[in-house]
């Protein structure tokens, strides 16, 4: 099996698809190694294995709304395309969703995904409780009131069990509009960076660092937020517009204002153009948001470096939150997204020198995406990262539910 980007091949000996979860706890328990994937959109191997690899689509997919307490039940290896519609169709939403749509729930949770907005948390913002099957093949359930587990378990690529469903909650449903502006003064930009972050309930920028100006703000606005026909000296587009350059909009989510319910604006692209693949890699990096201005300045310094690899960058926003290893922890955030050409030899080479630009700021890596194990101090950046540590040495001693890269990150377990 390969990922969704086609850029690695997964190592494990053996593939399973348990029909429940009793099953999958048997598999857990009676396995060395073992690792679950979602819809396989991460970019390293963080939820590679050498032993048995789990897929989670024949288990039951269910979305269970309760409307008393305001959340809804979803199994992990649900995309959030499928709730979304769901949830659409019962009258409430939740309150942000990833650029695809087509991701799973589990797996975007645990490794810190997110949209944009600077009052928008990452998709683990929502999580109510999380299921999980542990090493020993227990079956747990966490939620909000068990403190520092449940901290520790939300955002956990996968190191402290298998989540196999989590409750979120839910909020009335909501119509949106969506506006592209084009050709964003960078020198605005950077003076004004939280007035033009803050435009509307999500905005993004995409550009590729060179000239004098970002070429996209997509501006996500609420129904009561009034139409921006300009921004700082941006203009908006007056017609569809896709994130790269000469690429066709047509599966791109509406735009040029037209009102619509939030599961079909707040992702850039639409649920009903599934890819089956991406010729693409990515990395992002997350650093607090008041250094924004002078993070984008060094990043483009590189831009001679970054052109020949780069199809675009994504710059987005989010709040802070409580998860030990989200990268929003206790941090509102600016989020560098790179989307690089399919050149991962090339990329890999230059990373060190992106990170090490980036170092000085503060910036944590998104656990899904490439970015350089070895050149992180994760104590410096996770306050509770050495009680991570120890959470994941404890419930899984023998390190079961480990890889290459979770070793090189969290330290081989001493084994029994």
């Amino acid at each position: 099996m390969k990922n969704w980007a086609g850029n690695l091949e997964y190592s494990s000996a053996d593939v399973r698809r348990p029909e429940s979860v009793a099953e999958l706890a048997e598999i857990v328990a009676n396995s060395p190694r073992v690792k679950a994937l979602g819809s396989r959109h991460s970019f390293n191997r963080v939820g590679d294995t050498e032993g048995v690899h789990v897929l989670l689509d024949a288990l039951p997919q269910q979305v269970e709304l309760d409307s008393g307490r305001g959340t809804v039940r979803v199994s992990g290896g649900v995309s959030y395309g499928a709730l979304c519609r769901t949830l659409e169709d019962s009258g409430v939403a939740i309150h942000n969703l990833a650029s695809l749509p087509h991701i799973s729930v589990a797996g975007a949770v645990q490794t810190g995904t997110h949209g944009s907005g600077v009052n928008n948390p990452s998709l683990a913002g929502a999580v109510e409780s999380v299921d999980l099957v542990r090493a020993s093949g227990e079956q747990v359930t966490l939620t909000r009131a068990d403190g520092d587990e449940f901290l520790a378990s939300v955002v956990g690529m996968g190191a402290l069990g298998i989540v196999t469903g989590l409750e979120l909650a839910v909020r009335p449903s909501f119509r949106m509009r969506q506006r592209v502006l084009e050709d964003l003064p960078w020198d605005n930009a950077l003076e004004e960076f939280s007035a033009v972050m803050s435009a509307a309930y999500s905005v993004s920028l995409f550009t590729d660092y060179a000239g004098e100006t970002i070429n996209q703000v997509w501006l996500k606005a609420l129904d009561e937020e009034p139409a921006l026909p300009g921004l700082f000296g941006a203009r908006a587009a007056l017609r569809p517009r896709h994130p790269l350059p000469d690429m066709s909009a047509e599966n791109c989510t509406a735009q040029l204002d037209e009102p619509g319910q939030w599961l079909d604006r707040l992702p850039h692209f639409r649920h009903e153009f599934t890819p089956s693949n991406g010729d693409e890699l990515q990395s992002e990096f997350i650093l607090p948001l008041e250094h924004a201005p002078a993070a984008l300045q060094a990043v483009r310094s590189l831009a001679p470096q970054l052109a020949p690899l780069l199809f675009v960058s994504e710059i987005r926003t989010g709040a802070a939150d409580e998860f030990w290893l989200s990268p929003f922890y206790r941090r509102q955030s600016v989020a560098l997204h790179f989307t690089w050409k399919p050149m991962q030899p090339e990329v890999e080479a230059f990373l060190p020198v992106l990170e090490d630009v980036l170092r000085p700021f503060g910036a944590r890596p998104h656990w899904g995406k490439l970015f350089t194990p070895e050149g992180h101090d994760w104590e410096a950046l996770y306050p509770r990262f050495t009680d991570f540590r120890s959470f994941a040495h404890g419930l899984d001693p023998e390190g079961k539910f480990r890889n290459g890269l979770l070793d090189t990150i969290l330290g081989v377990p001493a084994r029994r």
